[in-house]
């Protein structure tokens, strides 16, 4: 009876080892860029039985996500420090001799600046200033590392100072007249970008004007789980180890990376928006988001659309619903 025990604890504890072995990979992969060329993995929904396990057993292909085209309207590059390392951005002032602002706009995860272009050219001709910015890791950015919003706060809020502090124009940078009255700093994000904003507002200090966040996660735990379900894998407890040791590799205790408890410490006025057919973020977390932000707040479903700019499908609904938030 000993000898079974102790050969059942043996078998346990070798496969809790080999458990911990394979998240702990996977949470590198999936939290540190490779420094050369290709593609990233698939979205897990998108893969076949046998990709899956493929990636299950060998991880994500995850190059340092590399920016395309600059914007059809002239930029600035602008480099901002943070604690992450300098960031890049583009910089670019309306057209007119107003402005109602400046929008900073911050990109998801596995992402860049010039994803958020049209966006941007949007903003430009409702008449803001815009600030792309590359968040750590990312693009043009130093590094090559990412945690998926929680070191990324920084990046926002040191984006948010550098317009809120820099009054040089041959920097590039707003002019103290365009900060002014009517001249407040708006802030984007989507997905990643927009889990930061809410982190640097809840714990960094920051006070924008107003927020515009697509389809923010609610927490790490529960967005590790949704990518084991877009698969189709039980998530536990495969789930919760990626989410410690993503942690500890990054100096941060993952499990507390949570937007539901960011919002209700949101005074500032925020529009949430969200697809229906989202996978990686439920209407749960979005719903928990929203009703725990404590200031003005409106919020928008777009019907059928996933993890993904919301303007492609509905170009005119996403551009009425920012404008008529943005005009209040």
């Amino acid at each position: 009876m000993k000898k079974r025990f102790r050969r059942l604890l043996i078998v346990v504890l070798v496969g809790f080892a080999a458990m911990n072995a394979v998240a702990f990979f996977h949470a590198w992969r999936f939290t540190h860029f490779a420094n050369e060329p290709g593609l990233h993995s698939p979205n897990p929904e998108q893969l076949s039985p046998g990709q899956k396990l493929w990636l299950l057993l060998t991880g994500i292909r995850n190059p340092k996500p590399q920016n395309g085209p600059k914007p059809s309207f002239p930029v600035k590059t602008v480099t901002i420090a943070s604690p992450n390392g300098p960031l890049e951005a583009w910089y670019a002032r309306t057209d007119s001799g107003q402005t109602r602002g400046t929008v900073a706009l911050f990109h998801g995860y596995t992402s860049s600046k010039s994803h958020l272009t049209h966006e941007a050219g949007y903003f430009r001709r409702l008449g803001y200033n815009v600030l792309l910015v590359d968040q750590a890791g990312n693009g043009n950015s130093a590094g090559f590392r990412t945690t998926v919003g929680y070191r990324e706060a920084d990046d926002v809020a040191a984006a948010f100072r550098w317009l809120k502090d820099s009054t040089s124009k041959s920097s590039g940078s707003p002019s103290p007249r365009e900060r002014g009255p009517g001249g407040g700093v708006i802030l984007y994000g989507v997905s990643m970008g927009a889990v930061a904003i809410l982190r640097a507002e809840a714990e960094l200090g920051i006070r924008p004007t107003a927020n515009i966040l697509e389809c923010p996660y609610g927490n790490m735990r529960q967005t590790a789980y949704n990518r084991f379900e877009s698969m189709h894998v039980p998530g536990f407890p495969m789930a919760d180890l990626l989410v410690f040791w993503g942690g500890v590799q990054n100096g941060f205790w993952a499990f507390g990376l949570n937007a539901e408890h960011y919002a209700s410490q949101i005074h500032t006025p925020t529009l949430l928006l969200w697809g229906t057919a989202d996978p990686r973020v439920t209407r749960a977390e979005t719903d928990a988001i929203f009703a725990h932000l404590a200031g003005p707040k409106a919020r928008h479903d777009f019907p059928s659309v996933g993890h993904e700019p919301y303007w492609h499908r509905y170009p005119a609904d996403w551009e009425q619903q920012t404008r008529a938030f943005l005009s209040r």
